[in-house]
């Protein structure tokens, strides 16, 4: 048993003062309010929040920061880049480069993470092996690195959509896909979750998966997490509203996929009927503020959707930025831009989007609070530092960023302390032995 001692801790009413919390097995057993420290607490500075959930990742796109953000172009120029990396990933380069991804998440925070993972088979689309390996990397790689994983494997079947309907896989795409639902369902079905890994599923999107299909894995999935990209691009809505007569997000109502456990990423460019199905559905979205303006995608409509009753959270996606505080803070500031309104969420609904609604989308809702039977999961902020001193308690996610991480603490076990990893020390030697690595696969 572990006594932790906070002078300011985010509860589910929101900030405390004089806070200890009791961790054992894994789990919060006592929270005290209004405490003081005894000799045998282990005292943690600043404000301590629950753990940080990153609901919507892609670890290889760590691989395309600072080279792909100074040119011309749009979202589909960039996909061009990324799909450059995709073709020179082996089992061991993505361990790797996942590895170190995972690493930098817990230094800013991140305890627990969605991987949207679709490089499932060698670059000319032949299964390996074992045909589960690059799964497996990333399985290992968040052991590695002390945080938890929600697997979303990917089903992913067609080249894209047009007006015309379906294109077929072109040979940079063969790898991402297993060529029919079954087969996909099958594969997947082989992992066996263990206490640091859930496991879920994911559709690529509506322009990957052609309607029948859609219907086919809402038979499939059950009560697992199931994501999607949706409406992220004007150019999906306008091929699907051509083809099939109906928005992605009535696509997903009519192949019976809109569903509490269903988490739809961007949701960028909804109509009033998409966020009122949404909203009906219960459904959450994953906003990636980060991305979303890097790949000039444009700003969702997170308010409107939060009105409607969907449940909001966060996610870092190509990794441009790995830093929980900056998609809290964009989440506000995209609103304030659009409405020309300050507060339009309030700093407990961001903490709210960053912790337990992000547990709640990946599949671990005993996971995301300071609260008795929940997992421990923490971090400590520090509020001396010259972006923090001086800050207001409940309004450390206005300033902090993920440099002022200073303790991390996944199941009661210490990952991260005084702002260092303490399993694998400095994390940029290994993004460079990463990025070494997928030099030499060229």
């Amino acid at each position: 048993m572990t006594v932790y001692y906070a002078e300011h801790a985010w509860l589910p009413r929101g900030p405390a003062t004089s806070v200890r919390l009791t961790v054992e097995g894994g789990r919060f057993t006592a929270i005290e309010l209004h405490s003081h420290l005894h000799h045998d607490d282990v005292p943690l500075p600043g404000v301590v929040l629950p753990g940080l959930a990153n609901t919507h990742s892609h670890a290889f796109h760590r691989a395309l920061r600072g080279r792909t953000q100074g040119g011309h172009g749009n979202f589909w120029t960039w996909r061009e880049a990324m799909y450059s990396v995709a073709q020179r990933l082996s089992p061991d380069s993505y361990l790797a480069l996942a590895r170190a991804t995972y690493a930098e998440m817990a230094l800013a925070g991140t305890t627990v993470v969605g991987e949207f993972h679709y490089l499932h088979h060698t670059p000319v689309g032949r299964p390996y092996a074992d045909p589960n390996v690059m799964g497996e990397a990333l399985v290992q790689a968040a052991a590695d690195a002390g945080i938890r994983l929600t697997l979303l494997d990917t089903c992913y079947l067609a080249g894209g959509l047009t007006g015309e309907g379906h294109v077929p896989l072109d040979d940079r795409q063969r790898r991402f896909s297993d060529g029919s639902v079954e087969a996909w369902a099958t594969r997947a079905a082989a992992r066996t979750p263990h206490p640091g890994l859930r496991l879920g599923a994911a559709i690529h999107s509506v322009r990957a998966v052609p309607r029948d299909d859609l219907a086919a894995i809402a038979a499939r999935v059950g009560e697992q997490p199931l994501h999607i990209h949706l409406s992220e691009q004007p150019g999906e809505n306008v091929a699907a509203s051509v083809y099939y007569g109906r928005t992605p997000t009535e696509l997903l109502a009519d192949t019976g996929l809109l569903r509490p456990t269903l988490t739809a990423v961007h949701a960028t460019h909804l109509t009033d009927v998409d966020i009122a199905l949404l909203g009906d559905a219960e459904a959450q979205v994953s906003f990636c503020p980060t991305t979303e303006r890097d790949l000039a995608d444009g700003i969702g409509p997170a308010r409107h959707l939060a009105d409607a009753g969907v449940s909001i959270s966060l996610g870092s996606d190509q990794h441009a930025v790995i830093d929980p505080f900056e998609e809290m803070r964009g989440l506000e500031m995209h609103e304030r831009l659009l409405s020309g309104e300050r507060g339009r969420f309030s700093p407990d609904e961001l903490v709210e989007a960053a912790t337990a609604a992000g547990y709640r989308s990946l599949g671990w809702e005993d996971g995301g609070a300071l609260a008795v039977g929940h997992l421990a999961d923490l971090v400590a902020v520090r509020d001396d530092t010259v972006r923090t001193v001086g800050v207001r308690a409940g309004q450390i996610p206005y300033a902090a960023t993920a440099a002022d991480v200073d303790t991390v603490i996944v199941g009661g076990v210490v990952v991260v302390e005084r702002g260092e990893h303490v399993r694998l020390g400095s994390i940029g030697p290994l993004l460079r032995d990463a990025f070494d690595i997928l030099r030499d696969e060229r």
